[in-house]
């Protein structure tokens, strides 16, 4: 069982619009090594636990904690885009060649799909999918599977 508190643990605060951040942080949250993934995983994971309930229970706890961090993200990509105009996006464009070349500015998928808000999906538009989650019922196995998705988000 879950609580909601309404209030997010840290503020998410942003100073202006910025609809390339936005992009790049759908990759933190809904990509193969994002957020998404790692909360279903331990929760999964901990649901599925036959043994020692203490792993269960520390299983839950992490898979609780990274629902806070799902919100958190997703609360922050909504955020960066508030308020952005076509103006924004085409200086974000026009402001650096590296960006134009490879962001092209805006994810169009926000302004479409998802009403300015953050999606289950990378930065690129891939959908958010059960297949990126470890949960075989092998405690060892799955401690080191997450490891390897801890290993991942740290995003540098």
């Amino acid at each position: 069982m879950f609580f909601h508190i309404k209030e997010l643990q840290y503020e998410a605060k942003v100073s202006k619009p910025d609809p390339i951040f936005a992009k790049q942080l759908q990759e933190v949250l809904g990509g193969q090594w994002g957020e998404i993934s790692v909360m279903m995983q331990y929760l999964f994971q901990g649901m599925n636990v036959r043994g020692n309930k203490k792993y269960r229970d520390l299983l839950m706890d992490i898979g609780t904690e990274e629902i806070a961090h799902v919100e958190l993200l997703a609360t922050l990509i909504a955020r960066l885009l508030d308020d952005t105009s076509l103006e924004q996006q085409e200086s974000a464009y026009h402001s650096d060649p590296a960006i134009a070349a490879i962001m092209g500015g805006m994810n169009p998928q926000h302004a479409i799909v998802s009403g300015l808000g953050a999606m289950p999906a990378d930065s690129v538009g891939n959908r958010w999918t059960a297949d990126y989650i470890i949960s075989s019922g092998n405690l060892l196995a799955d401690f080191r599977a997450n490891l390897t998705a801890e290993s991942q988000a740290d995003y540098k």
